[in-house]
């Protein structure tokens, strides 16, 4: 059954078929259709997400499309219990990690301080530090970046971290946080009623 969504009077600068489409009808997915998806979407996706906000323009985040059967047994080893199955039926699940060394490209990402990338350089804990920050942003665009594309995204983080950066990162240095499982969603794409939301007065203190 699909839900009814209510448009209370706003002010937002977007017609409300773009709202419905990006948030308001948008669902945490687990249940897939057998339709694919392919690079050009996850492609698309990204050219929408990269131009959020992020520290010094860093764009740390970094990306493993998962979808071979061998690279999807790979993964569900290093799942909770509770997401194998979900990574299993997933067409593609999106490990999204961030990448340490993100200051390698800043004399490019960030030519208004061509000082930074050398500055950088020796301060490790620094930049692990900025780049998991900013990188958890850039999760959030990615979402948003996928419905866009007409995709459905079911974000998860029951995994063993570790075990996934030894399993595809030890070369890389990359530290995952986030799975992201992609498709098109069967029905409401969820066997759950979605959950209540808190409103702006119950999340705003206004000064």
């Amino acid at each position: 059954m699909t839900e009814t969504l209510t448009h209370p009077t706003t002010s937002l600068a977007v017609g409300d078929d773009v709202a419905d489409l990006l948030f308001r009808a948008a669902r945490t997915t687990s249940q897939w259709t057998d339709a694919p998806v392919s690079d050009e979407q996850l492609a698309a996706a990204w050219d929408l997400a990269k131009f959020g906000p992020t520290a010094m323009n860093t764009l740390p985040l970094r990306v493993l499309v998962v979808r071979s059967t061998e690279a999807k047994a790979r993964l569900v080893a290093h799942m909770g219990d509770g997401n194998k199955p979900k990574v299993e039926a997933a067409p593609v699940s999106l490990v999204l990690a961030a990448d340490p060394a993100f200051h390698q490209h800043l004399d490019t990402l960030f030519p208004a301080y061509p000082g930074m990338k050398d500055q950088l350089e020796p301060a490790a804990d620094v930049r692990e530090q900025m780049a998991r920050n900013n990188a958890l942003i850039q999760a959030g665009y990615v979402i948003v970046g996928l419905r866009a594309a007409g995709l459905a995204a079911g974000p998860m983080n029951g995994m063993d971290f570790d075990g996934v950066d030894g399993e595809f990162f030890a070369s890389s240095g990359w530290k995952s946080f986030l799975v992201i499982n992609v498709g098109h969603a069967d029905g409401e794409g969820s066997p759950y009623p979605r959950g209540p939301r808190l409103s702006f007065d119950q999340v705003a203190e206004v000064l």
